[in-house]
């Protein structure tokens, strides 16, 4: 089973700056744009040599340093740059100011070569760097499409999700959420599917169609739950030896939201934010999804009440199985009351920065869902 971690922002902006965070923490080897320092680091070397012999009282012999400018340009400039770099450093070679204008016709000839094909390489690199953004580019469509960024509101409902894969590269994993409003009212549904990265992505895309239409279609959460049962079992039935599976809490809110019906399908319940405490809601789990027993033993449905100012946070086996150094939980019952924000978005957000300082190093998917449902009247 996967377990979590790439967020869905709420906006276009926030979407683009959480991108390039991801970027930047992919590593430079990994794509993500060179640092300062390498895009600096073949001028500073040009200046250096340049500088070391003007102010030496003797000539000195560091001409072969000139060398390594161009190949140095490659790694972080485009062929325009390199070639610039590469000239000035044959220059150099031949400006007599500078004491290195008695080289070896050899030596001369060898840096002008390797500033040759330095230039080719930064070419050839800066065709399949364009190359890879646009195919990344091209992915991250295809998985924000299976995944989409959840609005702010559906109907009575705030949202927020946060969704960090595990998997470098990639939005999506195995886990999944969803909130939709439909004819019977809002619901929502969190999950995770057996697997891990993109091998889970097409059982996670299944699923979510399913439960997209079972929302239009089907009156009551016990219907939506058998569906998403059946459509995991018939996809399994098409793979020999395949075992799909998946856990979920499926969450059903009445048309003023002022109830909400709620169902575990193998995975823990809801925590209930009120009057600054966490309540573990007593939601019994039952079998999971895909086993093809929905329909023969269904889910038992929980109904809570809500009042205005709840707030209903469901997190992935990330969250709560992540551990510190010494191998202890995380404590997010313990910790939610005192990162608790009235806008959804940044209770998530708290939670994740709190969670990666009690866990440094998170390596499972880290999935959230937080819901404040705004009823219509009182408790």
């Amino acid at each position: 089973m996967s377990r979590a971690r790439a967020r869905l922002p709420r906006r276009d902006g926030d979407r683009d700056q959480d991108r390039d965070r991801d970027l930047d923490r992919r590593g430079w080897l990994r794509g993500a744009p060179p640092p300062v320092w390498a895009r600096l680091l073949p001028s500073v070397l040009l200046a250096g040599v340049c500088t070391a012999e003007l102010v030496s009282p003797v000539p000195l012999d560091v001409g072969f340093l000139l060398g390594a400018i161009p190949p140095l340009a490659v790694l972080a400039h485009g062929p325009v740059v390199t070639a610039a770099l590469g000239a000035s450093a044959v220059l150099v070679l031949t400006v007599p100011v500078f004491r290195l204008d008695n080289p070896g016709s050899t030596d001369l000839l060898t840096v002008c070569f390797v500033a040759a094909l330095s230039v080719l390489l930064s070419f050839v690199r800066s065709r399949r760097d364009a190359q890879l953004v646009t195919e990344r580019a091209v992915a991250e469509v295809a998985q924000r499409a299976v995944v989409p960024p959840l609005p702010e509101e559906v109907g009575p409902v705030r949202c927020a999700g946060l969704y960090r894969a595990a998997q470098s590269g990639t939005l999506v994993g195995g886990d999944f959420f969803d909130v939709r409003a439909g004819p019977y009212g809002v619901r929502a549904v969190m999950g995770d599917v057996q697997g891990h990265g993109l091998s889970a992505v097409a059982t996670v895309a299944s699923l979510l169609g399913a439960f997209r239409e079972a929302v239009l279609d089907q009156p009551d959460p016990e219907a939506v739950a058998a569906r998403l049962d059946r459509r995991l079992a018939v996809d399994s039935a098409d793979e020999p030896h395949a075992e799909l599976f998946a856990t979920a809490v499926l969450l059903d809110f009445s048309a003023d939201a002022g109830v909400v019906r709620i169902m575990a399908c193998g995975q823990a319940g809801p925590l209930l934010l009120r009057d600054g405490r966490t309540i573990e809601l007593d939601v019994e789990p039952c079998t999971p999804l895909g086993l093809g027993l929905a329909e023969v033993t269904p889910p038992r449905v929980v109904s809570v009440r809500l009042r205005a100012g709840d707030r209903l946070f469901l997190a992935s086996d990330g969250v709560t199985e992540a551990r510190d150094a010494g191998g202890v939980f995380y404590p997010l019952a313990e910790r939610l009351p005192g990162l608790a924000d009235e806008d959804p978005a940044a209770l998530a957000e708290r939670v994740w920065t709190d969670l990666v300082r009690y866990c440094p190093d998170v390596r499972d998917d880290v999935t959230m869902l937080v819901l404040a449902p705004r009823p219509r009247r009182g408790p």
